[in-house]
């Protein structure tokens, strides 16, 4: 079910530390205070990482209940972004480079240069 993105209307990540202590409702009013987001939005995964990165956790609503979802791995580990305590939208592509443990967000971005000016 983690391994892919099928069926989510949209994953959020959300970026630093995170108690994985926590459960349910812990989670859920961390999305709605913190990141002043809907818990409630069905077929939306929120993702959590602890300072140990080869487990995460996910939150989804269902509709008709949470489903919460633990994943531990035995080799490896998840390049999860921790320059942020910010909740990030990630595409599909995004979340599989993520459960294969591949960065999603660069260290160092390519960013566009003015080109220089003329010497006189």
């Amino acid at each position: 079910m983690l391994n892919d993105a099928e069926g989510f209307n949209k994953v959020m990540i959300a970026a630093g530390y995170t108690d994985l202590r926590r459960g349910i409702e812990g989670l859920a009013t961390m999305i709605r205070y913190k990141y002043k987001l809907d818990p409630y939005e069905k077929n939306v995964l929120f993702l959590f990482c602890g300072r140990k990165s080869d487990r995460i956790k996910g939150l989804l609503w269902e509709g008709d209940g949470f489903l919460l979802l633990y994943k531990r791995l035995e080799r490896g580990s998840f390049s999860w972004p921790r320059t942020t305590d910010d909740i990030l939208k990630v595409t599909p592509e995004q979340y599989r480079y993520l459960m294969k443990g591949l960065e999603i967000v660069a260290k160092h971005p390519i960013t566009e240069v003015s080109p220089p000016k003329e010497i006189a």
